[in-house]
């Protein structure tokens, strides 16, 4: 039964393995299609901007344990379109980034604020935000860094 079994199986899930791996198939998710912030269709429902960062870069130096450190990425919407940013995330619990709700114009300014918290963090700290926009490409990373020295004991 065991012999059946698998002589059987084994071939069907490689065929369905490799039948499924056939990007010429209507429905199945490409490379450019992730990359692409536009649908799968190549039409999207919001206009697409542009967004330039003053310095995607923010090193901190170097802080004592415990310390929060705080930096504003300042940006311009350089595109046509209203900017529209819909999320900004952190490599970690301890970067937390806030960003503009509300839709900036073409030529407007803002900023990601981000706020990293050393506590319980000693050591060279390497952190990033991830911003999510109506842009091409679709994120874009900033960086935080420095160096977290040890509370004295």
């Amino acid at each position: 039964m065991l012999k059946h079994f698998t002589t059987y199986l084994i071939p069907l899930a490689a065929l369905v393995f490799v039948s499924s791996c056939d990007e010429k198939k209507s429905g199945n998710i490409t490379p450019d299609m992730v990359n692409n912030s536009a649908s799968a269709d190549g039409k999207s429902d919001t206009p697409i901007s542009t967004i330039k960062f003053e310095a995607d870069t923010f090193n901190f130096g170097e802080v004592i344990e415990g310390e929060r450190v705080s930096h504003s990425f300042q940006f311009t919407n350089t595109g046509k379109n209203n900017l529209v940013i819909t999320n900004a995330a952190g490599s970690c619990g301890c970067t937390v980034p806030e960003w503009p709700k509300a839709p900036i114009p073409p030529n407007g300014k803002g900023s990601i604020d981000v706020v990293f918290n050393s506590e319980g963090r000693p050591g060279v700290a390497n952190k990033t935000v991830t911003v999510y926009a109506n842009t091409e490409p679709a994120t874009y990373k900033l960086f935080v860094k420095g160096n977290v020295k040890p509370q004295a004991k």
